[in-house]
Formats: structure tokens, C-alpha cells, sequence
């Protein structure tokens, strides 16, 4: 069967099919009566507007192209439950999408996100990218575009981040003063921000107490938990001398906790760790993990109002906002020496 139009419900009812059109958008030249019979014959014949005819005349898709590393991660899933909360109330829907850290899957889901014709996009860069033609491709178009977590000093945009700095610096600090002397940092790539700012704070702490950087005990992996593994396994065989480890994430310190058990180092009695994102599993294994929280939920909101406001306002922005949001040290059984 064919699709049904407003001009199959016109002959219908023997209206004209502007009368319904205007029925059917609510229009107030429209009795009651007239648009409440003219909805309920759309409804019976199975009527669906023609929404892409709608966004070809407005220009305006109300959909908001969303782009992150790992649905699966707590941090990421929470940004996205802010987003879509704030989108929501303003009449957006939102178009989620993960890169899987991979360059080549985020730029191919970017140019169809861009054919799409979302108003906006919101992202955080897979670990991967190190080239940026594929979000360039919207802010050269005038698409707004809200950077969060991971983002690009390359392009002006606005960004959301946490104070990672801070978050490296006070989980080092906190293993420090739990009487740890040999503190080894597994982080992420140096290619990322956020992981240049976590391994920053960890050497400032390290710098400022009276033990000395030694630049083998940085290690910088994928976050994986396989590059957990398999580096936990190199350090222990290899000889190296610690009491303590501050991981990248919470998904390297869970599979450095987990080697360590299998081969009978204790944690926190031998070896100190301490994670970072504050997934849910790291309150319920055992030991439990300390980490740094971040708000995520309230990035995802600030996110979509920047981009909304942006959208709706259809004025050029040449003064781009930063914002940081603080982190959190949530002390565990991980990192507590009895």
C-alpha cells in the first residue's frame, strides 16, 4: 500500500489540503472541532508526516549528532544520559554513535552524521585520532560543534572537561600519603589531553614530596583490559621495584587487581592502586577500588545546552568557552592501609 497523504485525507473528508495541513500543524484559523476530525481520520488512515520535506524547508533536522569512544564505559553513558535529558525537554532527538576508539569508524560515522543533517554534534575523540579534516568538516559549515572530555585544541569549539591535572595530582598524592615510596603510573596516550593532564599531575605530586620521578615507572598503553594485563605481568617479571600504581582508568587498575591476586600479591598489603572514572564495578569488587569520579552526568547537560543555544541562536560565537568541572578522590579498600 501507498503511503497516505494529506491529499488522500482532503478527498476523505472533502476538505481543501491546505485546510489539512493547517489541521494537522495546529494552525488556530482551525476550528476544534475541524482539527480534531481531521487528526482522528490521519490516525485511522495511518498518516506519517513527511519530516524530511519539513527539515528540506526549514533547514532544521532537531537532531543532535552524538559520538563517543565506549557506550559501555559509566562515564560515557552518564554524559549521554545528560545530553539526551536536556535535548529532550527542548524538543531534540539524539543520534548516538561509538567510534569504538577507532579513527577509521568515528570519521565514517561523523561524514554520515554530517549527510544526515544533524543541527549539531557533541563528541570525545577516539584514542586513536590524531586528524581532524572529519570534524572540520562542521564547523567549516557553520554546524556547532561541543568538544567534551577528549577533545582538539585545533578547533574552536566549545569544550567540557574535567580538571584532570587535579585528578592525577590528588590520586598520586593520596598514595603518597598512604606511605608509598615506588609509584608506578599506567596511562593513556599522549596524544589525548586528558592523559598528558592525569600523567602531569601524577609527576607534580611526585615532584613535590621528597621521593624521586623515575621516568620507567611511566607507562603509557590503550587502557585496556588486556594492556593492563599484559603490563602488570612485564613490570612483576621484569623486576621492578613498587608499593603502588595510579591506572589511567578503572578498567587497567581491575585487570592489574586481578594478576596481582592470581599470583598472590595482595592489594592494598604489598601494592597500593588507585583507578580513575569511577565506573560501578570498582564499588563492588573486592578489594574495592579507589578512583577519581567525574561528573559526567552535568557534562553531558552542559554540553547540549552549549550546542542547543548555539542551534537556536544562529549567531556567529567567536568567543568559545572552556569549561573544567572539578574531580573527585573516592578512597577505597584499594588504597587504605590498615
Amino acid at each position: 500500500m501507498s503511503e497516505t497523504t494529506i491529499h488522500d485525507i482532503a478527498k476523505k473528508l472533502n476538505f481543501s489540503a491546505s485546510t489539512i495541513s493547517r489541521a494537522l500543524n495546529d494552525n488556530p484559523l482551525i476550528s476544534d472541532g475541524t482539527r480534531n476530525l481531521i487528526k482522528k481520520t490521519a490516525k485511522e488512515m495511518g498518516y506519517r508526516p513527511n519530516t524530511m520535506a519539513a527539515n528540506f524547508r526549514t533547514k532544521k533536522t532537531n537532531t543532535i549528532g552524538v559520538i563517543v569512544p565506549l557506550i559501555n564505559r559509566h562515564f560515557f553513558s552518564s554524559v549521554i544520559s545528560g545530553i539526551e535529558e536536556v535535548a529532550y525537554t527542548q524538543g531534540f532527538a539524539v543520534t548516538i554513535s561509538q567510534s569504538n576508539d577507532n579513527f577509521e569508524k568515528e570519521d565514517k560515522i561523523a561524514h554520515t552524521l554530517f549527510a544526515n543533517r544533524v543541527d549539531g554534534l557533541i563528541l570525545s575523540i577516539g584514542m586513536e585520532t590524531t586528524t581532524f579534516d572529519h570534524i572540520k568538516l562542521f564547523s567549516d559549515r557553520k554546524i556547532p560543534v561541543v568538544f567534551f572530555d577528549r577533545i582538539v585544541d585545533e578547533i574552536k569549539a566549545h569544550k567540557i572537561v574535567v580538571n584532570d591535572f587535579e585528578g592525577g595530582y590528588k590520586a598520586t598524592k593520596h598514595l603518597i600519603d598512604q606511605g608509598a615510596k615506588n609509584i608506578v603510573h599506567i596511562g593513556g596516550p599522549l596524544n589525548l589531553k586528558i592523559y598528558q593532564d592525569r600523567q602531569e599531575g601524577f609527576c607534580r605530586a611526585i615532584n613535590e614530596s621528597s621521593l624521586e620521578l623515575d621516568e620507567s615507572s611511566i607507562i603509557n598503553t590503550n587502557l585496556t583490559r588486556a594492556e593492563g594485563t599484559k603490563t602488570i605481568e612485564k613490570l612483576i617479571k621484569g623486576g621492578k621495584k613498587l608499593d603502588a600504581i595510579f591506572c589511567g582508568n578503572d578498567t587497567t587498575a581491575l585487570s592489574v587487581i586481578i594478576y596481582l591476586q592470581k599470583n598472590g600479591i595482595k592489594v592494598p598489603d604489598d601494592i597500593l592502586i588507585v583507578g580513575f572514572s569511577n565506573e560501578p564495578f570498582s564499588e563492588v569488587v573486592t578489594p574495592s577500588i579507589s578512583t577519581i569520579k567525574q561528573p559526567g552526568f552535568s557534562m553531558g547537560q552542559t554540553a547540549a545546552r552549549l550546542l542547543i543555544n548555539q542551534i537556536n541562536n544562529k549567531q556567529k560565537i567567536t568567543d568559545f568557552k572552556t569549561i573544567t568541572m572539578p574531580t573527585e578522590l573516592i578512597i577505597r579498600n584499594s588504597s587504605k592501609r590498615t
